[in-house]
């Protein structure tokens, strides 16, 4: 692993091996393709083992609120890491540094799924097993969370964002890449900046 650039003004080169470093990049046409299938899955299963109910419907917010709170803690406790050992900081780095070495790289602003496929069925393997035929549902409010987020996370750095909205959640991120990154860790569940007290406002970058 490195953090040298490649020939191209656009890209910071992750691994000297050629093929490990295709899996580094995604576009969003193949973001489109995978995840409606997959979460159209994992819908079907959820309903299969248990059919839709109040609970149900719970169960579905409750994952997407955890999804917020891992979001947040990752991308503040893990992400902005600043170990000692140098395999630690490459390892940072091509997790999440190489994002803000180039943060408007189109085909690093989503997750690979070699990555993400994985670890959802990892989570989804342990919702059920914990919490039985209502952790289909759990897991589906959880990957709706993240398909959200990374599609938000792509459109802070890829499009105008301009109704009201839109602009909150871009202006939010675009201060955490170019005024302090050492807030505003949240793209989606913006109130646990707030909660947490790692909000930035204002042009000068104050909390």
């Amino acid at each position: 692993m490195k953090s040298a650039r490649t020939s191209s003004p656009s890209r910071v080169k992750l691994f000297d091996n050629s093929f490990f470093e295709r899996f580094t990049v995604f576009p969003l046409a193949g973001f489109l393709l995978i995840w409606p299938v997959l979460l159209v899955l994992v819908a079907a299963v959820a309903a299969a083992q248990h059919s839709p109910d109040w609970l149900s419907v719970g169960m579905v917010f409750a994952g997407w609120l955890a999804w917020t709170a891992i979001e947040y803690f990752l991308h503040r406790v893990i992400f902005h890491l600043e170990p000692r050992s140098d395999w630690l900081k490459r390892t940072i780095f091509v997790i999440h540094g190489n994002h803000h070495a180039e943060p408007n790289d189109a085909l690093r602003n989503l997750m690979p799924p070699i990555v993400s496929v994985p670890v959802v069925a990892a989570i989804w393997a342990l919702c059920v097993s914990l919490i039985g035929a209502q952790g289909s549902w759990f897991c589906l409010g959880f990957v709706v969370g993240y398909v959200i987020y990374d599609l938000i996370h792509y459109c802070c750095h890829q499009m105008p964002m301009k109704s009201p909205m839109a602009r909150l959640l871009k202006v939010h991120h675009m201060r955490h890449h170019f005024w302090r990154d050492g807030g505003n860790y949240a793209i989606t569940g913006m109130f646990w900046d707030r909660l947490f007290a790692t909000h930035i406002r204002g042009k000068t970058g104050n909390r």
